[in-house]
């Protein structure tokens, strides 16, 4: 049975007291739901500690039944407990890695190389990279031979200036996402409401846009690992 990684920040804060933040539940079970039956799965973070979930995510614990089934199932969030990193992880075993959001990716994914190395070895291994919502921080700084950047001339996603906005936190994070993507060389694609689903495939990389692409991403990263088999 092939193998995906996933990946999880371990960052709780927005970087003032009292914002709180972490991963985004719902962009790990609804990929998770995914591809549980087809494929292994593992769950690697940038510290060993336990893996902080963004308060404002778990409405979807009392909105969503798919999401309070794995909030309850202890052999997932046992994971989330005592998180692999990425000494421990060896990219070659993974057909796939997928980076999960919240805020919180935005302070440790990008300057992550325990990370960086693991994407690096995935993709030149064939493998499929992915990532959503504030995930593809991690990309940012995954460079190919010649020190090219992963995502030049790629066409990908994430989330968007206009979504911070919408959600009052544009002027706490770090950097702009939506930006930061786009001085890498790439077509920045978004959906045309704030929010709404967005998923794209560019090579071997899919990124989706915010949470409502989780789902999306997983089906994608499915389907271009079955292509990669037929």
């Amino acid at each position: 049975m092939k193998k995906i990684l996933i990946a999880v920040t371990n960052h709780p804060s927005l970087g003032v007291e009292g914002k709180v933040t972490g991963l985004w539940l719902r962009e790990l079970t609804d990929f998770y739901h995914e591809v549980k039956d087809e494929f292994e799965v593992d769950i690697v973070s940038t510290a060993p500690t336990r893996v902080p979930i963004d308060p404002r995510s778990l409405l979807a614990v009392l909105t969503n039944k798919k999401t309070r089934h794995y909030y309850m199932d202890d052999s997932l969030m046992d994971r989330l407990k005592v998180p692999l990193v990425p000494s421990q992880v060896d990219g070659k075993e993974y057909a796939a890695i997928y980076f999960t959001g919240g805020h919180g990716t935005m302070w440790d994914f990008p300057h992550n190389e325990g990370l960086q190395e693991l994407t690096r070895t995935i993709f030149d291994n064939g493998g499929i990279v992915s990532a959503v919502c504030h995930g593809p921080s991690g990309l940012l700084n995954v460079h190919l031979a010649g020190e090219r950047p992963l995502l030049a001339g790629h066409v990908v996603t994430g989330f968007t200036d206009r979504e911070e906005k919408v959600m009052g936190l544009y002027k706490y994070i770090p950097f702009s996402l939506e930006q930061a993507m786009k001085e890498q060389g790439v077509l920045f694609k978004q959906s045309p409401l704030p929010l709404g689903e967005c998923v794209v495939v560019s090579g071997k990389i899919v990124t989706g846009q915010n949470p409502a692409s989780a789902k999306g991403v997983a089906l994608k990263v499915i389907e271009q690992l079955q292509i990669e088999t037929a």
